[in-house]
């Protein structure tokens, strides 16, 4: 069973390291051509071209030309920009139903929000991405097509319902996640569904001696455009898993939301620039202000020694006052029920091998010296434990959290004085 698991952590591991490096393969070349689109020289002899640039890396010179709809005869050799996208929406689709669907039971659902079955969380899961693509590519066939501020409005709204209804039914960390697979599946669908048919429209009338129709290159753009804006909002939500403080507090949706406004302020300040229209310097203040608003809003809802040698290590002072402190016995009594069935040097939960992140929370010591990370992950979030495995309270997780701040964080100190410390 042990030789199982390990088979798939690592299977787990591989597809994650496929995806990230696919990934990185396809934002770098996305940003690439959207930086040269926009600072394509239009002056001098263009030869029939709408612009061009020379270039300089690895030693070499590189001069490129942009043909608005196509070039006059069809090149012989022509590389095509499209399996970076399609491999990363197929790794993080199979690191989905390893993690979410393989793991629903941990990792998907809370039973404090919705009383679901996993057939019933992972139907969901799948079927909300198809939506979200239809409902998506309807309104950009719609005549709000032609109004591009318009319709990225509305396509915030839809991802900001989405990120409210996940919320109602999935984990905070399920929420952020699937929030993203949300969006890069639209943007994968872009490509394979729009982008790319629309080019082997344009490809076909060349052979053919046929003059391309332009409308294609102008639908293309307006989704190459949406992508654009949208990659660095699914990076953030991809990553969030590592950030307890962004996925499980009750603000999580509105935290996303403001995630994209960010993507928005962020992308319009180096696209700008890259088009000579200047440097809004202003972007750069909006978007430190919405990351301090997510900050804020996240406040608002971080080989094992044997016993013996974890009691003989000596604790800092700050844990010694810790375990001194009036009511540490009420919290280490709440934080070993709730939590060491998993964070022991032998977990009883199925299926975990090793207390996760190393964390132990069985001894005295072990809780005074993972404090601050209770008091982030199950006091002012709702990190752990598990929503599915839990009875934890509200006035539990309100305690612990009361007591680190009152005692823990900023009384510790005060503690110890009073005790002659």
């Amino acid at each position: 069973m042990t030789d199982i698991l390990i088979v798939w952590d690592w299977i787990g591991f591989a597809v994650r390291w496929l995806h990230v490096i696919t990934a990185v393969a396809w934002i770098g070349s996305s940003f690439y051509f959207i930086a040269l689109d926009l600072g394509l020289r239009r002056d001098g002899d263009l030869n029939g071209a709408d612009g061009d640039e020379w270039q300089v890396h690895g030693g070499g010179f590189y001069h490129i030309r942009k043909y608005l709809v196509a070039p006059e005869a069809m090149p012989e050799h022509l590389t095509w920009f499209k399996w970076e996208s399609y491999t990363t929406w197929l790794s993080g689709a199979a690191l989905l139903m390893l993690t979410y669907w393989v793991g629903a039971e941990l990792f998907l659902l809370d039973p404090n929000k919705a009383n679901l079955s996993i057939f019933g969380g992972i139907l969901i899961s799948a079927g909300s991405l198809t939506v979200g693509w239809l409902i998506y590519d309807r309104l950009c066939k719609s005549p709000l097509g032609e109004q591009p501020t318009v319709l990225m409005l509305l396509l915030f709204v839809l991802l900001v319902a989405m990120g409210w209804g996940y919320n109602q039914i999935f984990t905070g960390r399920a929420m952020m996640l699937h929030l993203g697979a949300f969006t890069a599946t639209i943007m994968t669908a872009n490509v394979f569904f729009i982008i790319m048919p629309n080019q082997r429209i344009v490809v076909e009338d060349l052979k053919a001696g046929r003059t391309p129709d332009p409308k294609y290159g102008k639908i293309a753009k307006l989704r190459s455009t949406h992508n654009n804006y949208l990659t660095l909002p699914v990076v953030f939500l991809m990553l969030s898993n590592h950030a307890p403080l962004a996925f499980a507090s009750k603000y999580n949706w509105i935290i996303a939301a403001l995630v994209f406004l960010m993507g928005v302020t962020i992308r319009h300040y180096f696209n700008s620039m890259h088009a000579r229209k200047g440097q809004p310097n202003w972007a750069w203040a909006v978007t430190v202000f919405i990351f301090l608003a997510i900050a804020w809003l996240s406040s608002l809802g971080l080989d094992h020694d044997t016993y013996d040698e974890a009691e003989a290590r000596a604790l800092s002072p700050h844990e010694e006052r810790l375990i001194n402190a009036d009511g540490f016995e009420e919290v280490a009594s709440i934080v070993s029920g709730r939590c060491a069935m998993c964070h022991a040097r032998e977990p009883f939960y199925p299926g975990i091998r090793r207390a996760p992140r190393n964390v132990l929370l069985e001894t005295d010591a072990d809780i005074a010296r993972a404090m601050t990370s209770v008091y982030l992950q199950a006091g002012v979030s709702a990190a752990m434990p598990p929503p599915s495995q839990s009875t934890i309270t509200d006035q539990e997780r309100a305690l612990l959290r009361n007591w680190y701040q009152n005692l823990g964080a900023g009384g510790a100190l005060r503690v110890a004085e009073a005790a002659g410390g």
